[in-house]
């Protein structure tokens, strides 16, 4: 009985905060969104791993948006192995990593055009390997790519990014080179992020983890750490100059922000230019961030999940002075991987929504942005019993990877 009232009340309390949003905010949502249904049920249904309470109206269970606009989904790839990451290619290609240490480029159709290998090896144990790729900003002229991976070091091992040129007619990467690592090194092959974006000003942002383990989770707070942050990085993998911590004999001066837990997703909002991140939490507790140059988000010291044994992390708290609240969370987990706006309009509802592909969620989850705040959400794709891997934007499209293998495009009918 005691379990039940556990769940029941979480479920209440999420009910009454989304409710409470969307009567303070139907105006500005229905201006935004007036293709979509509001004022629904959350869609999350299932009891919450504890009873905290959000910061805020809005901060978790927001009501339910439905996609009106016809669309479709295609299966146009399968048999991929492990894909971690998908991006376009500024002719309309993809550009795809598998974890076991090579790209492959496929045409928007789905088959495979060329493989590319020469990478440097990867360690590709449980969730390491080739991760995610990014392209030069002037990757039309010089052909440079950028991708994080898993690698070897002494005893253990840590993320590190590479560059190299892209030879596509002799199927290699040219003069790799690694330009940045998240030291120190570890002996687990758990929590290595990553993602990475470049902003206007051609710098790279690289998110990272703190590796699972006690002895890398402690160092999330700390900025004598590449564990558990957020850098900001030029194209040759020195600090960015504007970094919060330049000045900081104590701290690395790649970090733009820390108290991460593993965030495997980066994406730049449209319109307001802002870093937005998601990263998994314990049991319970996965994040929706902004984040902000020289901010603390809070990892290990506050978080709104528990221990996978179920006991409480740290002194069991949400909140701190100093420390940032995530924009949205999800009790129970989506564990959230690859993520992206939608940038068009061939979807008019979808415009400025944030895609999040989830791994044991088994869904892609669509966020209706407004203000700076969750103000719908809906579960895209349930039906496919996939762990969506990335999602990617191209040409009023979404396309997806999936552990399973399957990459998927998702249009208007």
């Amino acid at each position: 009985m005691k379990t039940k009232t556990l769940f029941l009340g979480a479920i209440s309390s999420a009910i009454f905060y989304s409710a409470d949003y969307f009567n303070q905010n139907v105006s500005t949502y229905s201006k935004i969104d007036a293709g979509d249904t509001s004022r629904l049920p959350p869609v999350e249904t299932t009891g919450a791993n504890t009873e905290y309470k959000p910061a805020f109206a809005g901060q978790t269970r927001i009501g339910a948006v439905k996609t009106r606009t016809a669309y479709k989904v295609e299966k146009i790839a399968q048999g991929l192995g492990r894909p971690w990451a998908v991006v376009p290619m500024p002719d309309g290609r993809l550009l795809l990593t598998e974890k076991s240490g090579y790209m492959e480029i496929h045409n928007a159709a789905g088959p495979l055009v060329k493989k590319i290998t020469g990478f440097p090896a990867v360690d590709d144990r449980g969730q390491g390997g080739m991760l995610d790729v990014a392209l030069d900003p002037n990757f039309s002229s010089n052909k440079i790519i950028y991708w994080s991976f898993s690698e070897k070091s002494g005893n253990g091992n840590l993320m590190a990014v590479a560059k190299g040129k892209l030879n596509e007619a002799a199927g290699i990467i040219e003069n790799p080179v690694v330009i940045f690592r998240a030291t120190p090194a570890l002996r687990s092959t758990l929590h290595y992020g990553s993602r990475l974006i470049f902003d206007k000003d051609g710098h790279l942002f690289v998110s990272t983890g703190e590796r699972s383990i006690m002895e890398g989770r402690k160092q999330a707070q700390g900025l004598n750490s590449g564990l558990g942050k957020i850098f900001k990085i030029t194209k040759d993998g020195k600090p960015a100059p504007g970094n919060p911590f330049l000045n900081r004999q104590d701290a690395m001066p790649e970090i733009y922000a820390y108290g991460i837990r593993n965030a495997q997703s980066l994406d730049i909002h449209p319109v307001t230019g802002e870093l937005w991140e998601a990263e998994f939490g314990p049991r319970g507790g996965d994040e929706l961030n902004i984040i902000k140059p020289g901010k603390n988000y809070g990892w290990p010291t506050i978080t709104y999940g528990i221990e996978y044994s179920g006991s409480t992390i740290g002194d069991g708290i949400q909140q701190k002075a100093g420390m940032e609240q995530p924009v949205y969370y999800w009790d129970p987990v989506l564990s959230p991987s690859g993520m992206v706006f939608y940038r068009g309009d061939a979807i008019p509802e979808w415009k400025n929504n944030l895609f999040i592909g989830g791994l044991s969620s088994a869904h892609i989850c669509r966020l209706v942005i407004v203000n700076n705040k969750v103000a719908g959400e809906e579960k895209l794709l349930t039906d496919k019993n996939e762990r969506f891997r990335d999602v990617a934007y191209m040409n009023g499209m979404l396309f997806a990877v999936t552990d399973g293998g399957n990459m998927y495009r998702i249009s208007k009918k």
